[in-house]
């Protein structure tokens, strides 16, 4: 997987911060179907491909991530790239398909403009390539990403508390039963304690 520089996934098995962006900022998770693709594929990683995903939040045009791969896998950047052409073929056929989607045309352009860009596409590019990978080192560091994940909504006027966003794990680490994915929660301890808000 390609990274841009000073962004590596440098320890496989190490806890990132990850932000996966849509080519262009193309607003795609705004439609409900992409927003399932996303959840499907993210249980399918923790299921199969031995994912833990501590923190997540959907927006419009991104995902921010807190992930870790389990020792006996690929690695992190393997499932990531795993992640990313799975839900770039499901997002195609949901475009070719899908006859109520108003800015299929427009966003087959889109898609097919980036790739022309790039030699690891041939006819659609959906995702970025840059993943900005930032290893959770310190809980304090870790702390500030899961707040800013839970948050995203919150700042972006969508709700007006984080655990009122039902694509993010806000709810989890509020200790709900009603969420749409498991995560694996970071427990800090008292010292190090998570604040949601």
């Amino acid at each position: 997987m390609s990274e841009h520089k000073g962004y590596k996934i440098k320890d496989q098995y190490q806890t990132y911060f990850v932000t996966l962006t849509i080519v262009g900022w193309v607003d795609l998770f705004t439609r409900l179907e992409c927003r399932n693709i996303l959840i499907e594929s993210m249980s399918y990683c923790q299921s199969n491909k031995g994912l833990s995903i501590h923190a997540y939040v959907i927006m419009g045009s991104h995902i921010h991530l807190i992930i870790t791969a389990h020792e006996h896998t690929d690695g992190l950047s393997s499932i990531i790239r795993d992640f990313k052409k799975h839900t770039s073929k499901q997002i195609i056929n949901w475009i070719e398909k899908d006859k109520k989607e108003s800015r299929s045309d427009w966003l087959k352009v889109i898609f097919k403009y980036h790739a022309k860009h790039n030699k690891n596409n041939t006819t659609y590019q959906v995702w970025q390539q840059n993943n900005q990978p930032k290893a959770c080192l310190h809980p304090k560091f870790t702390n500030q990403k899961i707040f800013y994940i839970h948050n995203n909504p919150v700042l972006s006027k969508i709700v007006d508390k984080p655990e009122d966003y039902i694509y993010s794990s806000a709810k989890n680490y509020l200790g709900h039963n009603d969420c749409i994915l498991e995560v694996d929660i970071i427990d800090f301890g008292i010292e190090e304690g998570y604040v949601l808000t």
